[in-house]
């Protein structure tokens, strides 16, 4: 339980951080400054952050006009949700996942 919730936290700071780096980029956009690589705002998101990036597509209205960004960051999204969903499901000990510790 406590790894369940300590991975949890990483992941909420994690999505935090996916979210400072869209609206990083959103101010450098405006303000006509260097960017972030748009393979970097994609893999942040595919690297469990696609809440945070969907949350800064839709709240900061960036990014969201280009297709790569509208296909990746759902498909994103998808995966990251299956993954967090397998995990749950391990540590409710409803499946096992051979690289963790057995919790029920």
């Amino acid at each position: 339980m406590l790894v369940g919730l300590i991975l949890l936290g990483v992941l909420v700071i994690w999505n935090v951080v996916t979210f400072m780096l869209y609206a990083i980029d959103k101010k450098r956009a405006k303000n006509n400054e260097w960017r972030i690589k748009e393979a970097t705002l994609i893999g942040v998101a595919f690297l469990m952050g696609a809440v945070g990036a969907t949350l800064g597509m839709s709240m900061l209205r960036h990014k969201t006009n280009k297709i790569k960004f509208k296909i990746s960051v759902p498909v994103a999204l998808v995966l990251n949700i299956i993954i967090i969903l397998v995990f749950a499901l391990h540590f409710v000990g409803v499946y096992e996942l051979p690289f963790l510790p057995y919790v029920g």
